[in-house]
Parts: C-alpha cells; sequence; structure tokens
C-alpha cells in the first residue's frame, strides 16, 4: 500500500478544461511534515536511488530504459515508460527491496517509447518549468526536482510553506505544453511546530 508513513492528502492538479484529470497509481499531492533535510538524510535518499537504479539495469537495461528514479525524504518516485504492465509491476517490486525507502509512487506509463520529437519537448517542457520556479522569488526551487513524461510533469522535493508548495505547482501549469501537474512535494515543518501539518491541495488553475 503506497504512503503507509506518510499523509496523503489532496489530488491531482488538473490544468484546463480540455485536460482530464485521471489521478495516477499513488494519488497525486503527498504532504507531510519535513524537517530540513540533514547531510545524513541527503546521503541516505541518494544512496537509495543509486541503488534502485543498479537494481534496475542490473534486471534489464532494455525493459527499464525509460525509467526515471528519484528519492527525497526516503519516497521513492518512479515515472517514465515501460512498454508492459509486467514491467511496471516489476520496478515497483524492485524498490520496495531497497531498505531505505519507505514509500514508493508509483508514476510509471505502460506505452511505447515516445520517440526523439516527445522526449525533446518534455526536455524543453522541464526547462521551462525549471526558469520560472528558479525566477519566482517566493518558490526556493534548488529543494524541488523536476521530471516531464508526455507533457506530465512530476514535482519532489520539499516546500517550505503550504504557499510555497501550491505556487510551485500553479506557477508548472502555467507552462505551455503541460497537460498535467503531479505534486509529491513534502511540507518542511515550521519552527516551533509540533505533530504533523498537512493540507488539501485541489484546483484547476486558469491557463
Amino acid at each position: 500500500m503506497l504512503f503507509r508513513s506518510i499523509v496523503l492528502v489532496a489530488g491531482l492538479l488538473s490544468l484546463s478544461g480540455c485536460v482530464t484529470a485521471a489521478i495516477g497509481a499513488a494519488g497525486a499531492v503527498g504532504v507531510t511534515a519535513l524537517q530540513d533535510k540533514s547531510f545524513g538524510e541527503g546521503l541516505d535518499d541518494a544512496a537509495a536511488s543509486n541503488e534502485l537504479k543498479a537494481k534496475l539495469l542490473a534486471a534489464s537495461p532494455e525493459r527499464f530504459a525509460e525509467v526515471d528514479v528519484e528519492v527525497s525524504g526516503r519516497i521513492a518516485l518512479l515515472s517514465g515508460r515501460v512498454s508492459r504492465q509486467e514491467d511496471k509491476v516489476e520496478a515497483e517490486r524492485l524498490a520496495w527491496t531497497v531498505r531505505v525507502i519507505n514509500d514508493v509512487g508509483n508514476e510509471i506509463q505502460v506505452r511505447q517509447p515516445g520517440g526523439f520529437k516527445q522526449n525533446v519537448n518534455d526536455e524543453w517542457i522541464t526547462a521551462r518549468v525549471r526558469s520560472r520556479l528558479l525566477r519566482d522569488g517566493k518558490v526556493k526551487s534548488m529543494n524541488i526536482n523536476i521530471e516531464t513524461y508526455d507533457g506530465t510533469v512530476y514535482l519532489m522535493g520539499i516546500a517550505r510553506t503550504a504557499d510555497e508548495l501550491r505556487r510551485a505547482a500553479e506557477l508548472t501549469s502555467r507552462v505551455g505544453d503541460v497537460k498535467e501537474v503531479v505534486s509529491y512535494i513534502q511540507l518542511r515543518e515550521p519552527a516551533g511546530t509540533k505533530g504533523p501539518q498537512t493540507r488539501s491541495t485541489q484546483y484547476e488553475p486558469n491557463n
């Protein structure tokens, strides 16, 4: 069961009215209290990411060539493409074998490779999203990782406030060619606050 150790709230951030929102296998916006990542926690996440990538490579470089792995706060986000449902299931199974990973968000799409044109377009979307977040003074973009597949943008990392969390998704949604925004950004616990801070976010911003 996904997100067993964190509080899962909210749903997919749907964009324009012409786009149909479909919640992925792990839901959409996961928000939980999270202190600033320590050096040790950063090392754990990096080691877990490298370990999982190595496991996927050892299992089959061909089957998992377009699977991307990101780990933050001991949550593994799997995105990208595989050609068979069995491969999607296997990628998640391998993720759960990594000791420090507590939760897995499996957003892998089962479809044929998008081809050179689609890959270039996704990279262009990622670059524009990154630039928009970087220019915004209210979002600390270095805390956010961005991945794009077939126009769906995945955000993962840490937000200092609930407003920053929502703003990062809103800014992303305004970038041209973005079909959906799926956010796994976690909310850092404010200083002096006890207990988890959770908020539900679901909206349809105007493009």
